[in-house]
Formats: C-alpha cells, sequence, structure tokens
C-alpha cells in the first residue's frame, strides 16, 4: 500500500512541483524536463523518458490535458483520459512528477519550473522546441532525442482500427 499512495503523490499541481523542485535545489540537484500527451503509452515513449531521465537527478513531465490532446489531435483524441495517463506516467519507477497542462504547449509550464535540462524527440529542432529559449536564456540545456522508428500513438490507433 506505501508505494501506491506515493505513485498517486507523484501526480502534483505546478505549486506542488515549484515547492519539491526547490528542496532539490537547495540539495544542488538537477531536474530533466518533457512532455507529451503520452496517450497510448509504447516503447518510444519508454526510450525518450528512459533517455531523457539519464540527464539530470530527477524527472518531470509535463502531460497535455484531454482538452489539450483533442485540440492537438482532433476530436477521437485522447483515447485514455488525463487522469489514466497521468497515473500510467506517475507508475514509471524513472518519473519524479507529473504536472498536467491545459494550454497546447507548455510554454508557460517550462517557463515557470525551468528546468535544467529540456528534452524533446528527434523530430524537433533547437528552434522549434518549445521553452528552449527560456530554458537556455536560464543556463540549462536542450537536447534532442533519437525516435525509435516504428512507434507512434497514431500508427498504434490506426493499426487497431484495422
Amino acid at each position: 500500500m506505501r508505494a501506491i499512495a506515493s505513485i498517486e503523490k507523484k501526480i502534483m499541481t505546478v505549486a506542488q512541483a515549484l515547492t519539491v523542485i526547490a528542496g532539490w535545489k537547495a540539495l544542488g540537484k538537477t531536474f530533466a524536463f518533457t512532455n507529451g500527451c503520452f496517450d497510448i503509452l509504447h516503447p518510444g515513449h519508454l526510450f525518450s523518458l528512459a533517455q531523457t531521465a539519464q540527464e539530470a537527478d530527477f524527472l518531470v513531465v509535463g502531460l497535455n490535458s484531454d482538452a489539450s490532446v483533442q485540440r492537438l489531435k482532433g476530436p477521437t483524441r485522447p483515447i485514455n483520459n488525463t487522469e489514466s495517463r497521468a497515473i500510467v506516467l506517475s507508475n514509471l519507477v524513472l518519473v519524479d512528477i507529473v504536472v498536467v497542462f491545459e494550454e497546447d504547449t507548455p510554454l508557460e509550464l517550462i517557463s515557470t519550473l525551468l528546468p535544467d535540462v529540456l528534452v524533446k524527440g528527434g523530430d524537433y529542432t533547437i528552434e522549434t522546441i518549445v521553452g528552449a529559449k527560456e530554458v537556455i536564456a536560464n543556463g540549462g540545456k536542450v537536447i534532442i532525442n533519437p525516435i525509435v522508428e516504428g512507434f507512434s500513438t497514431t500508427g498504434l490507433i490506426e493499426k487497431i482500427k484495422h
């Protein structure tokens, strides 16, 4: 039971995350940040999360809300609701905090948290990564992870349909 209670505590508001991050910073620790919809978790997601976790002492994941996913991906998405997706992510041992955001991009969240390391997948460039400018201006770094070919939520949904 202890493990289940601690898992649910990983899902935080921005204010709660800031308090935890302040504690990490006081101890000289760093944190990496990545974000996404994480609608149907697949090996590509896991690879990216694992790579991101290696970049710092802690990993914070920004999770698009249901409304945000729907605006970005269309009316049939997400497949899994915000709570379900947050619970799945928080069950991963390498994830330390999950913060849900309502906006279409995580710019406000990134600007508020100011991670030491911002990581996105290989389908981005530094110029197109939301929050990169803010993280770099704060002394942080931006890393682009390679894409794991053959894995995408959209591809999985199409496969299920057919």
